[in-house]
């Protein structure tokens, strides 16, 4: 966690980036970033240049050639800001932006880079700034990145926002992921899902030895993981795709700074034709687990959706075609968490009723978790629920979850308290019997796959919860009328005495 005088430099530097002229968070956060790759780019070229000193090996494929060297970070950050803003501007950030063809993977992310500052005071608080991070920490790095990142959930810009960490644990955990499972996030904005399953493989697959106390906080080694897990975790294991460039740049990063030293992102829109087309191998049959948090609304090109979706669910709405993408991504026994809004549950066009029928009859629909609708604040107001489904099969008994709180208040705020239904949720998922789960007037229950089918695969928890409704008794009217009329008779009385003591 971000806590005490870096956390004010951090707020300190936003408010010069404000104050500067860049307003819109997600260009504060891209311009932020641009400057940690730059940076990460020397340091890179140092760790190379050291290892080919020991090896009396020359540096395979230098960042920097003899002539570009005033264009490293260490070399500019100590200029004046006079000579600094023109060098990055003018002839640093080309130069990243021509190194994409290198295959570096930092640069792969720097190829668009436009440095939008324009006071050199700005650019040189940025660099100072950015130079006493410890970035050689990765524990501080991915700290210091989702503090940045809640800066944008915050501000929720263009309705552009983050899924709730704690939301993002919370479903990483019910899939509970293995450390030689791929896992993938179709619309992966930040990739905050694919680093939620990455710090939980990193704690899940470290020993009670291999943790470290430093400052008062936990690091996971990942001691037991194989090479081979180490290897995949680097590459291949985290997939993620989306078609905003700037999303997919701090996804990057994101990801970079979480311990991924080569993140595979992907510029592409999953719900594309050209999708099968550019990623054959990942656009079916290709993933143990997808977390998703897809777009809820939006214009589509319909002629653009790929046939095979339409197929199933002939529609324009984005909801119904990722949740089709998502069972077409997953290999057989392959199995999702994904967050959708509740119309998802109950619509009643023919398109929502055949994409549920998929999940009942084609599939098995493990559980329906409905959230307060208080989760998306203050970006959003909408109700939503988490399905969880495995590819294949067919559904015999479905989990239902009632949570009512999340451990934050449900407005705009979203305070801390101390109503949480989430740890009660997860305990009951893993114990979960459908011969003991029979209570439905209780927050977990089960519904067995042919009481849904017989109600129009309907999913909505109310549709099968049961109310408790208590008895009220009330005394006869007369009573009550004699009552009254008694109480009248004291009023009356009262009043004299008070109008005789005048």
């Amino acid at each position: 966690m971000i806590t005490g005088d870096l956390r004010n430099k951090i707020d300190k530097l936003w408010e010069e980036f404000w104050t500067g002229g860049i307003a819109n968070p997600l260009q504060v956060i891209e311009q932020i970033t641009f400057l940690l790759f730059a940076r990460m780019l020397d340091m890179t070229e140092s760790r190379n240049e050291k290892r080919a000193a020991r090896t009396g090996k020359p540096v395979a494929n230098p960042i920097f050639s003899p002539e570009d060297q005033e264009l490293r970070w260490s070399n500019f950050k100590n200029l004046a800001a006079p000579l600094l803003l023109p060098l990055v501007r003018d002839r640093a950030f080309p130069h990243f932006r021509e190194l994409g063809g290198q295959g570096s993977r930092f640069a792969e992310y720097m190829k668009d880079a436009q440095l939008m500052v324009q006071k050199p005071s700005l650019l040189v608080s940025a660099i100072n700034m950015i130079d006493a991070l410890p970035l050689e920490r990765t524990d501080i790095k991915g700290d210091l990145y989702e503090y940045l990142l809640s800066k944008l959930s915050q501000a929720g810009v263009n309705g552009q926002f983050r899924t709730p960490r704690h939301i993002i644990r919370f479903m990483v955990e019910l899939l509970d992921p293995n450390a030689d499972e791929t896992v993938a996030d179709p619309s992966c904005g930040t990739a905050g899902f694919l680093v939620g399953a990455a710090e939980y493989l990193l704690e899940k697959y470290t020993s009670p030895a291999g943790v470290v106390v430093e400052e008062g906080q936990k690091i996971f080694s990942g001691d037991l993981f194989t090479d081979a897990n180490r290897q995949h975790r680097q590459r291949g294991m985290f997939q993620g795709f989306d078609f905003d460039v700037t999303m997919l740049r701090i996804a990057a990063m994101n990801l970079v700074l979480h311990g991924i030293d080569e993140p595979d992102i992907h510029y592409q829109d999953t719900l594309s034709t050209t999708f099968p087309d550019r990623f054959r191998a990942l656009s079916q049959d290709a993933f143990d687990v997808v977390l998703a948090n897809p777009p809820f609304k939006g214009s589509l090109d319909y002629s653009d959706v790929q046939p095979a979706l339409l197929a199933r669910v002939k529609t324009k709405k984005t909801e119904l075609l990722f949740v089709a993408l998502i069972l077409r991504m997953l290999r057989l026994g392959g199995r999702s968490a994904t967050i959708v809004p509740d119309g998802v549950l109950f619509g009643s066009s023919n398109a929502h009723q055949a994409l549920r029928k998929m999940l009942i009859e084609e599939n098995q629909l493990d559980a329906v978790i409905s959230l307060p609708s208080g989760v998306f604040r203050p970006y959003a107001g909408v109700s939503t629920a988490i399905l969880v489904f495995t590819k294949g099969g067919r559904t015999n008994e479905v989990f239902f979850y009632d949570v009512q709180a999340d451990g934050f208040s449900l407005d705009d705020k979203r305070d801390p308290v101390a109503a949480n239904d989430l740890p009660d949720a997860l305990l009951r998922w893993k114990q979960r019997d459908p011969r003991k789960d029979t209570d439905r007037t209780g927050k977990a229950f089960f519904v067995s796959g042919k009481e849904i089918a017989d109600n129009k695969f309907d999913l909505s928890l109310n549709r099968y919860k049961e109310t408790v409704h208590a008895e009220e008794r009330h005394d006869p009217p007369k009573e009550i009328l004699e009552r009254m009329k008694a109480l009248e008779r004291e009023i009356q009385k009262e009043l004299g005495e008070l109008e005789a003591m005048l």
